[in-house]
């Protein structure tokens, strides 16, 4: 017998797995509903194409099982200017394919979202930062998604900043706020949410869709094994340091808290699990 026995074989079977799926043509998955008139609405703040996909098990299930009103803030089309009008009609597919509306904070979205700009050019960051904060006065969510603040990827801790900056200006404004993660992990997450096959299915569907990204790095066929391992390390620092893990295949971590007052409030006071099965009730105002 080969080295690995039995366990080469199913090593073998996530390979062939891969192999399968870039074989697969990127054909949207069927529109889910559209939200009902007056419906609790949920603003993702993406810092590139793709971004509303790769974190959005959460926001996906806010919008089937509570009948929430999702919304991409696309932030940015990206830094290539060659490449925006192709990726924004990538993101127009992948969110009909998720169901959720497209909101662009500029034309062509913004540019030079990250720290840097936000020391060094502080005309172009208060034009951004204003933007941002016209969207939540105009739209008004009772929840908000955006990443962490140390996501590595300079956008990304540019759009933390960004979206917690024009939070500032809005002293009267109150809102669940989500934190997410994709390039480094959270620290402290207090929230795994699990997701279940169909909803997985519908995510790499949606993100096979980002076709120009996906040709250099496939990462939508490693979207559901970062899902796997998500379920890994949620179980003990979602959960507490030596705990058993769910019984959940895929799952996404997230860290939750609030904005009210003109600052930050924890509203867990402990972290939670959410499986496939259980209720989001009482994590979010509009489901109270």
């Amino acid at each position: 017998m080969s080295g690995g026995g039995f366990w080469l074989d199913w090593v073998l079977g996530f390979e062939a797995v891969l192999r399968t799926g870039a074989a697969l043509p990127a054909k949207p998955p069927p529109a889910p509903p559209p939200p009902a008139p007056g419906a609790p609405k949920a603003l993702i703040f993406a810092p590139h194409p793709d971004d509303e996909t790769i974190t959005g098990a959460l926001p996906l299930r806010l919008a089937r099982e509570a009948g929430f009103a999702v919304t991409d803030v696309a932030v940015t089309l990206g830094s290539r200017e060659e490449r925006r009008a192709g990726r924004r009609e990538e993101l127009d597919a992948a969110c009909r394919a998720l169901g959720f509306r497209l909101l662009l904070p500029a034309p062509e979205g913004l540019s030079r979202i990250n720290p840097e700009t936000r020391r060094r050019d502080a005309c172009h960051w208060a034009g951004a930062v204003t933007a941002i904060a016209a969207v939540l006065e105009a739209e008004k969510p009772t929840t908000i998604f955006l990443p962490h603040a140390e996501d590595w990827n300079s956008t990304h801790v540019g759009v933390h900043h960004l979206v917690a900056d024009a939070l500032g200006l809005l002293p009267g404004f109150a809102c669940v706020v989500v934190e997410t993660e994709y390039w480094r992990p959270m620290a402290a997450p207090n929230l795994l949410v699990e997701s279940s096959a169909s909803d997985v299915a519908r995510l790499v569907g949606a993100l096979a869709l980002h076709a120009g990204e996906v040709a250099r790095n496939p990462y939508h066929l490693r979207l559901p094994a970062w899902m796997m391992d998500n379920v890994r390390r949620g179980a003990e620092l979602v959960g507490g340091q030596g705990v058993a893990a769910p019984a959940a295949t895929f799952a996404t971590l997230y860290r939750l808290h609030a904005w009210t007052g003109g600052g930050w409030r924890q509203v867990l006071p402990r972290g939670r699990v959410i499986g496939a099965a259980d209720s989001l009730a009482g994590l979010f105002p509009a489901m109270s």
